[in-house]
């Protein structure tokens, strides 16, 4: 593996260097999903440049109780939930323990996608290629737990794509995705906030105006 890369300038800089790694697949159809908060905006970036639909990707993960950095699953809207069989089985949690976690994560998912798509609905998944954003990927953890949603809902191919990502994270999840884009493969990673001049928090606010704003279609290709 090839190590490339450079420091981003802010999510906008970065979300315009990814959707250059990812023309060649303007002629797919495809649906971007950013993963929020810090992904939106670099997926604006992304479908603005490919004139693909812009969609959030709301993924609640489900930590066991008393060990919530353990999760057990991941649920996504529609219902969609991917369960992790091997921890299930050695999870000392009752039943209950583990519904109750998954009703609290399914009432936050609902609240969020409310919030976020202020009423618009869904992009359909169904036979589409997707790709999934994120600002950096870390432990990639969230990242599976995003594709395996997508695929689940319907998803023919499912791309992975972000700017920065340590060499480890990019080979594990080649598993989770069709295909893994990632223009700064950077080794001795410690946090995606280090290649970002501006990693300033994204809010809530600035999701639901990205997404609106692609929404509208005001906004022409660069």
């Amino acid at each position: 593996m090839s190590f490339t890369g450079r420091v981003f300038a802010d999510r906008a800089d970065a979300g315009r260097v990814l959707a250059d790694a990812l023309r060649h697949l303007a002629g797919a159809d495809p649906v971007v999903l950013g993963l929020p908060r810090g992904g939106v905006p670099v997926a604006y970036e992304v479908a603005r440049a490919l004139g693909a639909p812009l969609d959030v990707i709301v993924v609640r993960k489900l930590g066991v109780p008393g060990h919530r950095e353990l999760g057990f699953g991941a649920i996504g809207e529609g219902g969609v939930r991917i369960l992790n069989e091997d921890v299930l089985r050695h999870s000392r949690a009752s039943r209950a323990d583990l519904d109750s976690v998954e009703h609290a994560e399914e009432a936050e998912l609902e609240r969020r996608a409310r919030r976020y798509r202020e009423g618009r609905a869904r992009v359909p998944l169904t036979g589409r290629t997707v790709i999934v954003v994120d600002d950096g990927i870390a432990t990639g953890a969230t990242a599976a737990a995003a594709c395996a949603i997508a695929r689940a809902s319907g998803a023919a191919r499912v791309v992975l794509a972000a700017p920065v990502a340590p060499p480890e994270a990019v080979a594990a999840l080649r598993g989770a995705a069709d295909e893994v884009v990632c223009p700064s493969v950077r080794p001795g990673f410690r946090a995606v906030g280090e290649w970002y001049r501006d990693f300033s928090q994204t809010p809530d606010e600035e999701v639901v105006a990205v997404l609106a704003r692609a929404a509208s279609g005001t906004d022409p290709a660069p």
